[in-house]
């Protein structure tokens, strides 16, 4: 078994004391500040052959003041991990900008301006320790479905690419300072295995070992990922690959995320993680759940021993995480199961020891 980090070590020891907070929605934040076409484009890219605005990622290089501010407001609320503004940060994802040569850059600036704004923190209390999470989203393409109802069998990407998109993004989180790589919003578990692999690759590339956490997205109410994966089938899936911590962000809200939280905490011997959106969208598409309304909610689910790691997604803010980490201070963390390590091999329905 491969020897854990330094930093996977400590946040297991703080994980095992207290409930984790992760941070909040970054472009959320970020139309707060109702940012112009000129602040994506900046003076490097003021004569870019295609328009910017909404490539939130970019803000990392042409306004990093405000990325480094909505990192200092969650850290303020109470966040221990920040994730990095990153999400779109793949020449994949790019490629809709004509940016793709940016990825790395754009990977390893955004976690520098994290890791600057963990560390102003950290130094003011040192007893609190702040962590950042360099953030994998899942590309807008999927390795599992086509996206031609009339040729089943079409890809509009392959795992290979896939792979070699989400290694160059690893890379800039590794260079940048980043504590963990988050692969997050996970609707296709093929994508997921290729950013799984690419980032072991780096890791034995640069001879270096982050803890790695993965978090999926239930698509709706079937309760299943956009390719058919309940949320127990999701974990068996990425299982192997000793994970820091399994868990499920985005599309849902807190009450519609509840059950699947309680499937994975049932059958899931490490950490879980859960960051919901501010409840489901209104008819504008916008977020309206209070932060007290879903403080109550994700504080139900420390109360019943569900998670380890608590934060939002979609429509969150300073004060939901602020609400957030009032309602779990001092509430006891979810002990993981011991699994007998038989089945870790055999692939078979896990048997809880003392069970």
């Amino acid at each position: 078994m491969t020897e854990i980090s330094p930093t996977e070590r400590r946040l297991r020891e703080l994980a095992s004391q207290r409930i984790l907070v992760i941070d909040g929605a970054m472009g959320t934040m970020i139309q707060r500040f109702k940012l112009s076409e000129a602040d994506f484009r900046g003076e490097r890219f003021k004569d870019w052959h295609k328009d910017l605005k909404g490539n939130n990622d970019l803000l990392s290089i042409t306004r990093p003041d405000v990325i480094f501010d909505i990192h200092s407001q969650y850290l303020e609320a109470g966040a221990d991990i920040l994730e990095t503004n990153t999400f779109s940060s793949t020449f994949v994802a790019q490629a809709d900008y004509g940016m793709e040569e940016l990825a790395y850059e754009l990977n390893l600036e955004s976690a520098r301006i994290a890791r600057r704004a963990a560390d102003a923190y950290t130094a003011k209390d040192p007893d609190k320790p702040r962590f950042v999470a360099g953030a994998l989203g899942p590309t807008n393409r999927t390795a599992s479905i086509s996206p031609d109802v009339n040729n089943p069998g079409f890809r509009a990407i392959t795992f290979d690419e896939l792979r070699r998109a989400y290694a160059e993004a690893v890379r800039g989180q590794i260079d940048g300072g980043a504590d963990i790589i988050m692969i997050e919003t996970v609707f296709d578990t093929l994508n997921a295995k290729a950013a799984l692999f690419a980032t072991e690759e780096v890791f034995e590339e640069k001879g270096v070992r982050l803890p790695v956490s993965v978090s999926g997205t239930i698509t709706d109410l079937s309760g299943r990922t956009l390719s058919g994966q309940t949320a127990e089938a999701f974990w068996y899936s990425v299982r192997h690959a000793g994970l820091l911590s399994i868990g499920l962000n985005c599309a849902l809200g807190a009450r519609e995320m509840r059950a699947h939280i309680a499937d994975l905490s049932r059958v899931s011997d490490t950490l879980i993680c859960a960051y919901p959106n501010a409840g489901l969208p209104n008819e504008f598409g916008e977020y309206d759940e209070s932060p007290e309304a879903m403080a109550a909610l994700v504080g139900e689910f420390a109360r019943s021993g569900l998670v380890n790691i608590v934060g939002g997604c979609c429509g969150t803010t300073p004060p939901h995480i602020k609400a957030i980490a009032e309602a779990v201070k001092g509430l006891p963390p979810r002990v993981p199961p011991e699994i007998d390590p038989r089945m870790r091999l055999s692939g078979l329905e896990p048997t809880v020891i003392g069970a």
